[in-house]
Parts: C-alpha cells; sequence; structure tokens
C-alpha cells in the first residue's frame, strides 16, 4: 500500500502594520540586495512549485509603497502584461517598479523569456513614465539563490540604484 503525502497551509495569525498618512515607509529598497531580503519575504509562504510574478511600486526616494501579485502561472512561465503591472503603479502615483518572480526548479538563472520580459517591461515603463528598477529572480529553496537582471546589464546599462546597501 503506497502513502500519499498531502501539504497543507495553516494561516495562524494575519496582522496590519499601518502607519500615519504622510509618513514614508521605514523600508528602503534601493539596492538588489535590499529587494532580495523583501523577496524572500513574499515568497516564504509559497510552496506549491508554480511561479509567481509580483510588482512592488516605490516612490521616488525608492522608498516601499506597496505591492501587488501579478500573475500565477506553471512550472516554467508566468504570464505577464505590461498593463498588469504598471497599471496599479500609475493609479497609485508611484516613481518606480521593481518586479519579482520566482523559479521553481532552484536555479535563478534568466531565461531568454526573462530577458525579453525585462526589456519589454522596460520600454512600456518609458511610454507612461514609471521606471522599471530592476527584475529578480529567485531560486526557490533555502539556498537563498537569486538573480538581478538590472546587475547583469539587460535594462539600460546605466544603474538606477542609489548608492550602498
Amino acid at each position: 500500500m503506497e502513502k500519499r503525502t498531502v501539504r497543507y497551509r495553516l494561516k495562524l495569525a494575519t496582522w496590519s502594520v499601518v502607519r500615519e498618512a504622510g509618513e514614508p515607509s521605514p523600508r528602503v529598497l534601493n539596492h538588489p540586495q535590499a529587494v532580495a531580503l523583501f523577496a524572500r519575504d513574499l515568497y516564504r509562504d509559497l510552496d506549491d512549485d508554480k511561479e509567481h510574478f509580483f510588482a512592488v511600486a516605490l516612490n521616488v526616494r525608492q522608498r516601499y509603497l506597496f505591492h501587488f501579485h501579478v500573475s500565477t502561472g506553471s512550472q516554467s512561465v508566468a504570464i505577464v502584461h505590461p498593463r498588469e503591472v504598471f497599471g496599479p503603479a500609475l493609479r497609485e502615483g508611484a516613481s518606480s517598479v521593481i518586479v519579482i518572480h520566482n523559479h521553481p526548479s532552484g536555479d535563478p538563472t534568466p531565461s531568454p523569456e526573462d530577458h525579453g520580459l525585462t526589456r519589454r517591461l522596460a520600454r512600456a515603463g518609458e511610454l507612461v513614465g514609471v521606471r522599471l528598477l530592476d527584475h529578480l529572480i529567485l531560486g526557490n529553496g533555502l539556498a537563498g539563490k537569486w538573480t538581478s537582471l538590472e546587475e547583469r546589464g539587460i535594462l539600460n546599462g546605466e544603474t538606477p540604484w542609489e548608492e550602498g546597501p
């Protein structure tokens, strides 16, 4: 008789962090390492072996405004359209966005499709006036591997980041 393993998640607690209106967010995402730490929090509870694509909206000083889930895909692809990335950012007055997705395989090496999507989002951002700062790819698992497409020169070749981590 074959024993079947069942996976489930139990939500134990929910909390909200509230800051005073007009107060800037304490979280500054001005370097790929800071974004990778933030992304680890986003993906901590996702263990379904699918690609998940998120966007993070920032103000002009690269302070966190909000994040949103753009798409859930299969084990090897998540369908993303620029309107789904930039629509919420435009509505809420973001100055820039960072996009993040995971590779369930554990290998954060960008695919040719990842390169193409990054360039397409960068061009769309230029058109609507919301800059794409980076596209991070996380490898699933405990190793903490990630890749920044901005650091690889896929965007403009110029770094949009402020100095220091």
